[in-house]
C-alpha cells in the first residue's frame, strides 16, 4: 500500500486515526495500541504477507535479547556478549536477503565458480527496520533505551508511517510520545498541520518526482548514445526525481505521524542549498547520516590506538563505502558511496590545510556550483546499472555532440522544467520551515487542498517511491 494511493488516502488512514482516537477517547488505551499495532502489521503485509514472520521473528529476537542484556547488567562479559550476538544477528538476516547472491556472484567472478544464485525477493524495508533495531540494541547496551513490553516495541518497530523507508528512529525520541497522556486526545492543530504536510509531499512525489522519471529512463536503460542536452536532462532529472520522491515520502510519513500526534525526525533540510559536501550530508537523509556518525563512524575512530585527522578521514572513507553498499548489492552504491566519503574527506582538508593556504575564501555561490554537480555526478553510479551505463551519462555530459536522441522536441519543456527545479530547491522554504509558519486561514487552506486535488489527479500514473527497493 503507497501513501500515494487513493486506498491508503481515502480508507486506510481515516480508519486508522478515527479507530486510534475513538478507543483513546473510550478509556481503552491498551486496546488503541494493539489497534495501531494492527494497522501498522496490516499496512506491511499489504505488499506481501509473507514478510509478516520474518518482521515479527526479527522483532521477537532483538526484544529478547535486550532484555537478556538488562538482566545481566552486573556481568558485563555476558551483557557484551549478547550484544554481539545481537548484532551478528541483524548483520546476517540483512545480508542474507539483501547481499547473498551478491556475495555468491563475486566469488563466482572472482574463483571462476558456478555456485547456484539463491534469488532470495528482498523483503520490504528489510534495511530500515533493522537499523533501527541495531540501534536499539546499541542504546540498550548503553542504558540509553529500556522496553519491557513487547506491544511497545512491536509499536516501536512497526509504525506504519516510519516502518517502510524511514526516518529511521530512536526509541528514546518515540516511544515516551505514546506514552503522553495528551497525545492520546485528538488535536485539530496536528491534524491540520499534519494533511498539510502530507499534501506536500504527496504533491512532491507523484506530480514532480513521477513526471521526472519519465524522463529518466530513456536516458539511463536505453543503449543508445547521449548527447550533451540528453546527457545534462537526463542526469539532473534523476537527481530530482530521487529528491523529490524520498523527500515526499519523508513529508508523508512525518504528516501521517503527525495526525496521530507523533513527531518523527526531519529527514531532508534543503539539501540542494548545500555549498559543501560537509553541509549537503547533513542535509540529506539525515537519520542515516546520524546512525552512520553514532554507530559506525564514531566507535571506529575510538578504535584508533592514537586519533589523527588523516586516521579520521579513513573511518570517514569507510563510513561510507558501508553506507554505499547498505543502499544495495551492487558495486555502484559502492562507487556511490566512495565518491560522497571523498568528496567530504576534500572538504574536510580544503577547510584544515588548503584554505588556509591558499587565502581565499570559495564564493558561496561558486561552492554551490561546485557541490550541487558534484552530487548530480554521485547520483548517476547511484542510478546507473553498471559502469557502461554510468559512463554514456557522463561521457554525454562532457562532450561536444549536440544531437538530441531521447528528448526531442520536447527538449524546452524539459529545460524549463529543470531551470524551475533547481530555483525551487535553492530558494524555496522547505516543508519544516513552512509547516513551523502554520496558520489556521483561507490561504493555508486553498493552498492545502490545490495540492490535494491536483495530486490525487494524477495518483493513477503513481510509481512506487525509489527508496523502496532499498
Amino acid at each position: 500500500m503507497l501513501f500515494s494511493s487513493i486506498e491508503f488516502i481515502l480508507l486506510f488512514l481515516p480508519t486508522s486515526l478515527f479507530l486510534y482516537f475513538y478507543l483513546n477517547k473510550k478509556k481503552l488505551i491498551n486496546v488503541s495500541r494493539y489497534w495501531l499495532i494492527f494497522a501498522s502489521l496490516f499496512f506491511y503485509a499489504w505488499w506481501n504477507i509473507s514478510y509478516i514472520p520474518l518482521i515479527l521473528i526479527s522483532i521477537a529476537v532483538n526484544f529478547s535479547l535486550s532484555g537478556f542484556m538488562e538482566g545481566s547488567k552486573e556481568n558485563n562479559t555476558l551483557k557484551k556478549l549478547i550484544l554481539f550476538f545481537g548484532l551478528g544477528f541483524n548483520v546476517v538476516l540483512l545480508c542474507y536477503f539483501k547481499y547473498m547472491d551478491f556475495f555468491i556472484s563475486n566469488i563466482n567472478f572472482l574463483f571462476d565458480t558456478n555456485i547456484d544464485l539463491f534469488y532470495l525477493i528482498l523483503p520490504l524495508a528489510i534495511s530500515f527496520f533493522t537499523l533501527q533495531q541495531i540501534a536499539f540494541l546499541l542504546d540498550s547496551y548503553d542504558g540509553l533505551a529500556h522496553e519491557r513490553s513487547f506491544s511497545n516495541y512491536i509499536l516501536f518497530v512497526a509504525f506504519f508511517p516510519q516502518l517502510i523507508a524511514g526516518p529511521i528512529v530512536h526509541h528514546k525520541e518515540m516511544m515516551p510520545q505514546f506514552s503522553l497522556l495528551k497525545n492520546k486526545v485528538i488535536s485539530y492543530r496536528n491534524i491540520a498541520i499534519g494533511i498539510f504536510i502530507f499534501s506536500i509531499g504527496l504533491f512532491k512525489k507523484v506530480v514532480i518526482a513521477d513526471t521526472f522519471s519519465l524522463w529518466v529512463s530513456p536516458g539511463f536503460d536505453s543503449m543508445i548514445p547521449l548527447g550533451f542536452i540528453d546527457a545534462w536532462i537526463t542526469s539532473l532529472s534523476y537527481t530530482f526525481q530521487l529528491y523529490f520522491d524520498f523527500s515526499g515520502y519523508a513529508d508523508m510519513a512525518i504528516g501521517a505521524a503527525l495526525l496521530f500526534n507523533i513527531k518523527i525526525p526531519q529527514n531532508f533540510n534543503s539539501p540542494y542549498k548545500a555549498t559543501g559536501m560537509i553541509d549537503f550530508w547533513k542535509r540529506w537523509h539525515i537519520t542515516l547520516t546520524n546512525f552512520i556518525t553514532t554507530y559506525i563512524y564514531t566507535p571506529m575512530i575510538r578504535s584508533f590506538g592514537q586519533l589523527t585527522f588523516h586516521r579520521s578521514m579513513v573511518a570517514t572513507l569507510v563510513a561510507f563505502l558501508i553506507s554505499g553498499l547498505w543502499h544495495g548489492a551492487s558495486w555502484m552504491f559502492v562507487i556511490f558511496g566512495a565518491l560522497n566519503g571523498i568528496g567530504i574527506i576534500i572538504n574536510h582538508y580544503w577547510r584544515k590545510y588548503w584554505r588556509k593556504k591558499a587565502k581565499f575564501e570559495i564564493n558561496k555561490y561558486l561552492a554551490w556550483f561546485i557541490t550541487f554537480n558534484y552530487v548530480n555526478i554521485t547520483f548517476i553510479f547511484f542510478r546507473a546499472q553498471d559502469l557502461n551505463s554510468a559512463q554514456k551519462i557522463i561521457s554525454g555530459m562532457f562532450s561536444y555532440e549536440s544531437n538530441m536522441t531521447i528528448v526531442k522536441s520536447e527538449t524546452f519543456f524539459y529545460l524549463f522544467a529543470l531551470f524551475l527545479s533547481i530555483g525551487f530547491v535553492t530558494v524555496a522554504k522547505n516543508t519544516r520551515e513552512l509547516s513551523q509558519g502554520f496558520k489556521f486561514n483561507f490561504g493555508y487552506l486553498i493552498f492545502t487542498a490545490t495540492l490535494l486535488i491536483v495530486s490525487l489527479g494524477s495518483i493513477s500514473n503513481v510509481q512506487e517511491f525509489i527508496y523502496f527497493n532499498f
